[in-house]
């Protein structure tokens, strides 16, 4: 018998490539070859994704409010449909595995009638409307976090709490013990925020670095991401002010960063929160405002809980609330330490392994049934 194959489907961010991108690794480290359908907007991570095959998939994310652009998404996600029935004929994969956004929904949807088993991954504390809405056709639900809202009641599939699983890099990174801030030290900030970074950033964590006594300014060094709009006017501003610092729209190396970091401000989606878990660093979490499900709200509040994280409201992150905290952290390190260490503890390092033998339990059911 050939090696099985398992075909991921995630959408084309790095909240759902990443933990698509960790499993297909612990999954060809048992011998499978996997496969991914997402949408275009994967290019951009296609380069380095572990798999033998990518496929792209038409779909599209019924989110307007009116009844013609809601057609227009249905039909698209329709056409998917009929797209990936196509696909799994071919490439005929043992298990479907779905990590959430609407270009799962076709390959999932597909799978499902074609009787292949199907699993889905929740990453955030809050089940998403895509994995919602295949929810009762999965045959395993596994999720990020130990308790999350919005699993339809009664879902046939088991429901199981792998941990979200962590790409190599971050893995790696994890290695590096946190550095405490000594005595007349700069401290290292990472900013980020997200995939597409955020503006909010851009916007707040200049000022507030010059809001802050010329002495602690003086001990400071920068890491931002900031949108290609955003970058001129962040560079002039760290400039004007004579700190050290460094703005692009993208680092590759984010999980090396991550370690060197004394504090990070961050969005909080679940990757994120994940990674900052694993690798054990203090954050200053600013969770994506406006969303219906609140899930970056959620995933936050997991940190904050463990006083790993301090969570701000967007409505509450203002440059003078962030310089506030910034010098708090300077005047005692030691909070920094400590929140490092909660944050560790909340950690899943085995993410990727528990999911990939929940998948490949699937494995027996479908080749001993039917089709084998």
């Amino acid at each position: 018998m050939n090696a099985p194959l398992v075909l991921l489907t995630a959408g084309g961010t790095g909240g759902h490539l990443f933990p698509a991108e960790a499993l297909a690794n612990a999954l060809k480290a048992k011998g499978c070859r996997v496969a991914l359908a997402t949408d275009k907007r994967a290019n951009a991570y296609a380069g380095s994704f572990p798999a033998d095959e990518i496929v792209e998939i038409p779909s599209a994310t019924p989110s307007g409010r009116s009844v013609p652009q809601m057609a227009k998404a249905a039909l698209k996600l329709g056409q998917g449909t009929l797209a990936s029935v196509g696909m799994i004929r071919r490439l005929k994969p043992a298990v479907v595995v779905g990590f959430g956004g609407y270009p799962t929904v076709p390959p999932v949807v597909a799978a499902s009638l074609l009787k292949v088993p199907t699993a889905i991954h929740e990453a955030n504390g809050v089940m998403g409307r895509a994995n919602r809405l295949l929810a009762r056709r999965a045959t395993v639900i596994a999720t990020g976090f130990a308790n999350i809202k919005g699993i339809p009641a009664s879902v046939p599939g088991k429901v199981i709490h792998t941990g979200n699983p962590i790409r190599p890099a971050v893995l790696e990174a994890a290695k590096q013990p946190y550095a405490p801030l000594t005595p007349g030290e700069s401290l290292r900030l990472l900013v980020v925020g997200g995939s597409q970074g955020a503006r909010v950033m851009s916007d707040v964590v200049p000022p507030a670095v010059e809001l802050l006594p010329p002495a602690l300014r003086s001990r400071i060094v920068i890491t931002q991401q900031a949108r290609g709009e955003d970058l001129e006017r962040v560079r002039a501003h760290y400039q004007k002010l004579g700190v050290e610092f460094e703005a692009e729209p993208f680092f590759k190396d984010l999980p090396h960063r991550l370690a060197g970091a004394h504090l990070v401000v961050s969005r909080s989606g679940a990757s994120t929160v994940a990674e900052l878990a694993a690798i054990g660093r203090p954050s200053i979490l600013v969770p994506l405002p406006g969303s219906l499900d609140q899930d970056q709200a959620a995933n936050a509040k997991t940190l904050g809980d463990l006083g790993a994280a301090i969570v701000c409201p967007q409505s509450d992150f203002t440059p003078e609330r962030l310089a506030k905290e910034l010098q708090t952290f300077f005047q005692e390190p030691d909070r920094l330490t400590r929140a490092a260490a909660a944050a560790h503890t909340a950690g899943i390092m085995d993410a990727a392994e528990r999911l990939a033998q929940a998948v490949l339990k699937l494995i027996p059911f479908y080749y001993h049934g039917k089709r084998r």
